[in-house]
């Protein structure tokens, strides 16, 4: 069995850690960030800070692909955040029975289990902290890449921290989207890795509650004249609201301050009635967020050896669609299970392999991400503009169609949730003729959940300006 290092004790950086640790491999988590997970949700919630983890206090929901692989392959993960008060919910049926015709055999599919971001990341901690055969050491700040010497291309033996050089036989860099790895593969001499990037273009506004928590209206993630709105359960009876706008829409940046924000959200059925409860938070805002893929395999050569990443370090993506745990989890899958087929002796075979295996696998729910946020940005900003969105794109037109139809057809509201809930991706569901013909019959139809048009909305949000 091997020597592992991860790099990043995350969500993906732990799981990654424990899949490997399970199947054997003496696995290191080396953390930046010095803070251990403080006891009790509320401690985590209040006092535990990641310097390294920027969306660490925003909205998080855990989607019911991310529960369908801790259930399977870690659950102690699961046992620990329903300790902690994770909530049981069902992402399907957060919609009212009249968008879903009410339950259904298989429906039990959409089940997710989900928490604030540092309750969940302390659960994650807890389940590894437990783990044979892995060790976490937080405080450690890694600043570059040991390699070996006389190889063509650099392989990579271990990681300089400011505590000393780290050896492994593999290094996982789990680092996310802030990861420096693009700059130490260079410094070390590899050829720079393709790494594209750009500006997602959304801005973020949200606010955490506490209370009994209101029923669902509509799906968590609705869209609107301009803007996007999220009304995601946590733990212990608390909860988030939130809404998306484009990063350039001047006029909607009023909603940093609550009382614009709150004006906002009651022009809306599905965020009016999540806000009249006891707010925990001031509005919280993110932006600046990049959608962003590296590759460590060039023109079918690896830029080098004896490293891959996982997760947000390989490829992130939009937040307010939630994926980012679900997709790293399938990813720490296929690492752990390249790992047990290739080894590590052939540094070229096993970063071939993975990179092969993540493109078949994993690549398709990213690639079917970005397609939707591009075009989500772009009918984001043409309702700004007051002008119509008609790409000449048939699969945005069938998209367009899911979220129409989702708003009451049963048939295309559990084909829309198994997207949301990347547990397909829209080729495989409207691969299935049924399916296909039941979307069909939306075509050309909206998609906007009710609520206020853009002058409303921005009537409302001036007039609160106004009187603040």
């Amino acid at each position: 069995m091997a020597e592992i290092l991860v790099l990043g004790a995350g969500l993906t950086g732990l799981t990654t850690a424990m899949l490997l640790a399970r199947d054997g491999h003496d696995v290191t988590v080396l953390e930046r960030d010095a803070a251990e997970p403080p006891p009790g949700p509320e401690a985590s919630w209040t006092r535990w800070d990641r310097a390294g983890v920027a969306q660490f206090h925003q909205l998080h929901l855990m989607l019911p692909r991310w529960r369908e692989v801790m259930e399977t392959e870690l659950p102690s993960v699961l046992d620990a955040l329903r300790a902690a008060g994770g909530l049981d919910h069902n992402m399907l049926h957060h919609r009212p029975v009249g968008q879903t015709g009410g339950w259904q055999p298989g429906d039990e599919r959409f089940a997710l289990v989900t928490a604030r971001r540092p309750v969940l990341e302390a659960a994650v901690a807890a389940a590894a902290a437990s783990c044979p055969g892995l060790q976490v050491r937080r405080g450690v700040a890694v600043t570059g890449l040991l390699t070996s010497d006389g190889d063509a291309v650099p392989r990579v033996v271990g990681v300089r921290t400011d505590s000393g050089d780290v050896r492994a036989e593999l290094v996982v860099d789990a680092g996310g989207r802030r990861s420096a790895v693009t700059r130490w593969i260079v410094d070390v001499g590899g050829r720079p890795p393709v790494d594209e990037r750009a500006d997602c273009g959304f801005v973020y506004y949200g606010r955490h509650y506490r209370g009994a928590m209101p029923a669902g209206v509509d799906a968590m993630l609705t869209h609107n004249e301009s803007v996007s709105l999220l009304t995601l359960p946590g733990d212990n009876g608390t909860w988030g609201v939130g809404i998306t706008t484009s990063s350039r829409d001047h006029a909607l940046r009023a909603l940093r301050h609550v009382r614009c924000w709150e004006a906002a959200m009651r022009c809306y059925p599905a965020t009016a009635g999540w806000i009249d409860a006891e707010p925990i938070t001031g509005i919280s805002v993110m932006a600046g967020i990049e959608d962003r893929q590296r590759q460590l395999v060039v023109d079918s050569v690896p830029v080098l050896t004896g490293l891959v990443a996982v997760g947000d370090a390989w490829a992130s993506t939009n937040p307010s669609l939630g994926r980012g745990a679900s997709i790293g989890a399938l990813h720490a899958c296929v690492l752990r299970d390249v790992v047990a087929k290739e080894g590590t002796a052939d540094a070229d075979a096993l970063v071939l392999r993975f990179a092969a295996e993540t493109a078949a696998t994993v690549a398709p729910y990213v690639d079917s991400t970005l397609s939707f946020d591009r075009h989500r940005l772009a009918e984001i900003e043409a309702d700004v503009a007051g002008v119509p969105y008609q790409p000449d794109d048939p699969a945005w037109a069938m998209t367009r169609a899911l979220g129409a139809g989702g708003r009451g057809d049963p048939v295309v509201t559990r084909a829309l949730a198994a997207i949301s809930a990347v547990q397909a991706i829209p080729a495989q569901l409207l691969g299935d003729p049924a399916v296909l013909g039941a979307v069909a019959r939306y075509l050309g139809r909206s998609h906007y959940a009710p609520g206020a048009d853009r002058p409303e909305l921005l009537a409302a949000v001036r007039g609160a300006e106004r009187s603040r």
